[in-house]
């Protein structure tokens, strides 16, 4: 069968699973993938026979890309998106955090298209107002993803392939966005998923050094002193001024936070590289760097944090112990320093998303389950047991119920 044949039938797979799911609401396992179904499911507020994207407020999106370091980063690597963007007759757009298309650019015939789909800046592609596409799925589960014809919840964009990838912040970890390449269908490749993964890493290299201002719309801590968020993103202040840290100057802090009477440079190594083959000398340079970073509040023998210090790691245990689970799981952004290969932070990180889950199965407030199964979306035994202790007409009831169809 010839690569033409193969994608003919496989969009003749998608196109009838699609229908029976859209027809009966559900589909069987094997037909269709995982990360589809699931965004399929969580499509259900949205009509399949939407014809275009809501858009945003021009002039607040405008604003926002020009506030944004994505911009710069575009800007410093245009001519290369723009070369893949031609040379694939391609539509390549880089979102916010929210999936509102901040950026486009496309080639002649692909570019026609996505005008008429509203796949411009202002564009809402989250799958609460489009339904499922690889742009959605991207920025909601953090990894690349690939969506092919009618492996889309919108009729309209059938005709299209997808690929998306995130975009971080090197130094935080936040995420900041995505970047997303689509083609009609039939053009459909499979370099198209490591290219799109390609472009987000230009994006995060192309970033501007010096970004030690507070995020747009966010607030920075009040209180003097180091504040470190650590759950689901990685932020470093001082005296309420944002901090330009590498991942592993991120670890290094976060260890001495979590051991206040100190450090010696042995334990240190152990608790951040475990067995791996790394030197003292390597430890010494990185703590060297944080020393000037904090104004020399960094004593040695032991290394010891000399200012005042608060976590969010911290804040959830304190809250927990309290038994306010609704606030703790408010305060919980997720895993510890998501990708760290530090074990005691893994530990640390595994310890406390079991102490979150269990105080949820022996308090299941309904508020916090929802957020939790936002942040835990497979764990569906939360769910159930908020489920069960609900009244059968409790308005959260419904939600619940879609959380564990989505879950499963």
């Amino acid at each position: 069968m010839s690569t033409s044949e193969d994608l003919h039938a496989r969009r003749l797979r998608a196109v009838r699973a699609w229908t029976q799911f859209v027809a009966d609401g559900e589909e069987e396992a094997e037909t269709v993938r995982p990360e589809i179904l699931s965004s399929w499911q969580l499509s259900g507020v949205v009509s399949p026979d939407v014809t275009h994207a809501p858009l945003a407020d021009e002039g607040d999106t405008a604003d926002f890309w020009n506030q944004s370091p994505l911009q710069t980063a575009v800007s410093r690597v245009q001519d290369e998106l723009r070369r893949t963007a031609e040379d694939g007759d391609l539509v390549i757009a880089v979102t916010d955090e929210q999936t509102r298309i901040l950026w486009t650019y496309g080639g002649r015939v692909m570019r026609r298209k996505a005008e008429t789909v509203n796949f411009v800046p202002g564009g809402r592609w989250d799958e609460a107002s489009v339904g499922t596409n690889a742009l959605a799925i991207a920025g909601r589960t953090g990894a690349p993803s690939m969506v092919f014809s009618a492996e889309h919840y919108a009729e309209v964009v059938h005709n299209w392939v997808c690929w998306a990838a995130p975009v971080f912040d090197p130094a935080s970890g936040r995420p900041l966005g995505v970047i997303d390449l689509s083609t009609t269908w039939d053009r459909t490749h499979p370099i198209g998923l490591a290219t799109a993964r390609v472009m987000a890493r230009l994006i995060e290299g192309a970033l501007p050094s010096d970004r030690r201002t507070t995020p747009l719309g966010a607030a920075a801590p009040a209180d003097p002193g180091l504040t470190l968020t650590l759950l689901g993103t990685a932020e470093v202040w001082l005296d309420g001024q944002r901090l330009l840290l590498n991942r592993r100057q991120t670890e290094i802090l976060a260890l001495l936070a979590m051991h206040p009477g100190g450090l010696s440079v042995e334990h240190l190594h152990s608790l951040l590289y475990g067995d791996s083959s790394v030197t003292t000398s390597t430890l010494k340079a990185e703590v060297s760097h944080l020393r000037a970073a904090l104004a020399g509040q960094l004593s040695s023998r032991p290394y010891k944090l000399t200012l005042p210090v608060t976590t969010d790691v911290e804040e959830v245990q304190r809250l927990l112990r309290r038994g306010d689970v609704r606030a703790a799981v408010r305060a919980y952004g997720g895993d510890l320093l998501p990708g760290t290969e530090s074990p005691a932070l893994v530990q640390m990180g595994d310890y406390l998303a079991v102490s979150v889950r269990e105080a949820l199965l022996v308090q299941p407030d309904p508020d916090a389950v929802l957020r939790y199964s936002d942040l835990a979306p497979y764990d569906t035994a939360v769910v159930e047991a908020c489920l069960a202790s609900l009244p059968v007409h409790h308005p959260v009831a419904p939600l619940l119920k879609g959380k564990l169809a989505a879950g499963r």
